[in-house]
C-alpha cells in the first residue's frame, strides 16, 4: 500500500494526532477537575468563557513549542544553551522541573482519592487500612515505573495509552453531564465576556485563578518542542502539527467545560463558599451520589483517576526529560538519563504524598518552594519560548506571524 506522501494528498486528520493528545492528558490533570468544579460550583455557567480563554492561549504556547521542534529539529533546553548560556539553561530547566514535581505530588493524590471515595468501613487498619493507605500509591507509582523502563518505543507507546485515557475522560465526563442535565440557555451566555457571575458577584477568586493555572501549563508547552521531535515530524510536517496542536486544545476546553456545566448544574446555589473551597476529589465524588446515585459517583472517579494517572505519566516525563536535558545529559527516549530523571519525580512525588497522607507531614515548605518555582520560571519559560519563537536567527523565516505575536503577549499578560 502506497503512503499517504506518496498519493500526493495530506495523511487524515486523525493520523496526525499526537503530542497534542498527550499535553491535553497532563492539562486535565486532578488539579484542573477540582479547580473546574469549584468554579462551577462558586460562579456557575459565567466562567465559560475564561475557560476558552485559557484554553485558547494554552493553544498559542503549545503552538509555539510545537513549530520551534519541528522547524529546528531540537529541545527548547537546546536552543537556550546554544543562544544564552549553559548555566541559565539549566537554571530555567531545573524551575520548570520543580513545578512538574509539584504537579506530581497532586496527581498521587488525586489516584489515592479517587479509590478512597470508595473505602469500605472498619478499613482504618490491617491489609485493607495498608491497601487503601499505602499500596494503591506504590501500585501505581510501580506501574508508572516499570512502564517507563519497559518499552524501548517508549513514544508511540505512550501516545497510543494517552488516547484511550482521553476517550475515557470525555465518555466519562459527558455521562456526568448528560446526569446533570444542564440549562443550554444559561451555559451558552456564559461564553459572554463579563467580570460577574448571574448573582452580581465578582468572578476574580481564588478558585478562577487556579483553573487558569492548572489550564494554561507552561512546563507542558515547553515540552511539546521535545514531543514533536519523539514523533518524527519535521518542517513539512508543520500542518500535522498545527492540527494536532487544535484538536488538543479543543479536547482540553470540552473536558473542562464539561467539568464545570457539571459542577454549575448540581453545586451552584446549594452549597456556601467555604463549603466548595475545602472540597477535596473524594468530597466532591461523595457529593455527586445524591444527584447521580452510586453509578454517577463510579462514572467520576474512573474519569478523575484518567485524569491523574494519564497526567501522573506524562507529567513526571515532562519534569524528568527537561532535568535531564538542563543538565546536558540527553534529551530523547533513548538516553538512560532522561528515564532515570523520570523515575526521580516519580519517586519523589509518590514520597512527599504518602508523608502527608499517613505521617501527618506538614507539606507547606514543599508547596511554597514550588509555587514560588510557578511564579518566577513560568513566566520566564513563556518569554524564552516567545523569544526563541520569533527569532528570524532561530527559525528563518518560519518565524512568528504578527498575530501569533500579539497572543503570545496576551499569555505573558495572563501569566
Amino acid at each position: 500500500m502506497m503512503k499517504d506522501s506518496q498519493k500526493g494528498s495530506s495523511p487524515a486528520w486523525f493520523k496526525r494526532l499526537g503530542p497534542g493528545i498527550v499535553t491535553a492528558c497532563v492539562v486535565i490533570g486532578p488539579g484542573s477537575i477540582l479547580s473546574s468544579t469549584k468554579v462551577g460550583a462558586t460562579h456557575g455557567f459565567s466562567t465559560a468563557w475564561v475557560v476558552a480563554l485559557g484554553c485558547f492561549l494554552m493553544l498559542t504556547y503549545v503552538t509555539l513549542g510545537a513549530r520551534l521542534g519541528v522547524i529546528t529539529g531540537e529541545s527548547a533546553a537546546s536552543i537556550l544553551s546554544r543562544k544564552t548560556k549553559r548555566w541559565f539553561a539549566t537554571m530555567v530547566c531545573l524551575g520548570l522541573a520543580l513545578i512538574s514535581v509539584a504537579y506530581q505530588f497532586g496527581n498521587n493524590l488525586a489516584v489515592h482519592a479517587a479509590f478512597n471515595a470508595y473505602r469500605p468501613d472498619g478499613a482504618d487498619s490491617g491489609f485493607l487500612g495498608f491497601l487503601f493507605d499505602w499500596g494503591i500509591v506504590i501500585f501505581f507509582n510501580t506501574l508508572a515505573l516499570l512502564f517507563i523502563f519497559g518499552f524501548k518505543d517508549l513514544y508511540r507507546v505512550l501516545e497510543r495509552i494517552m488516547m484511550g485515557f482521553v476517550g475515557l475522560m470525555l465518555l466519562a465526563f459527558l455521562i456526568n453531564l448528560v446526569f446533570a442535565s444542564p440549562d443550554l440557555i444559561a451555559f451558552a451566555k456564559g461564553f459572554v465576556p463579563s467580570a460577574t457571575n448571574d448573582r452580581g458577584e465578582s468572578l476574580i477568586s481564588l478558585e478562577l485563578v487556579a483553573l487558569l493555572g492548572t489550564t494554561f501549563v507552561l512546563s507542558a508547552a515547553f515540552y511539546q518542542s521535545y514531543l514533536v521531535r519523539f514523533r518524527g515530524w519535521k518542517k513539512d510536517d508543520l500542518p500535522s502539527g498545527m492540527v494536532d496542536a487544535r484538536v488538543g486544545a479543543l479536547i482540553m476546553m470540552v473536558l473542562t467545560l464539561m467539568i464545570v456545566a457539571t459542577a454549575a448544574s448540581v453545586f451552584y446555589g446549594d452549597l456556601s463558599v467555604d463549603q466548595v473551597m475545602s472540597m477535596n476529589a473524594s468530597d466532591v465524588a461523595n457529593q455527586l451520589r445524591p444527584a447521580f446515585g452510586e453509578k454517577g459517583k463510579l462514572i467520576f472517579c474512573i474519569g478523575l483517576f484518567s485524569a491523574a494517572y494519564s497526567s501522573f505519566i506524562v507529567n513526571s516525563m515532562i519534569g524528568g526529560f527537561i532535568l535531564s536535558d538542563g543538565l546536558g545529559l540527553g534529551d530523547t527516549p533513548n538516553y538512560k538519563s532522561t528515564r532515570i530523571c523520570t523515575a526521580l519525580v516519580l519517586i519523589f512525588g509518590m514520597v512527599v504524598s504518602l508523608a502527608v497522607t499517613n505521617l501527618g507531614w506538614n507539606p507547606v515548605s514543599a508547596i511554597v518552594a514550588a509555587q514560588a518555582a510557578t511564579v518566577i520560571f513560568a513566566p520566564l519559560a513563556a518569554v524564552l519560548l516567545w523569544w526563541m519563537t520569533a527569532s528570524k536567527d532561530v527559525m528563518g523565516e518560519n518565524r512568528n506571524s504578527l498575530a501569533l505575536n500579539i497572543a503570545a503577549a496576551i499569555g505573558i499578560i495572563a501569566l
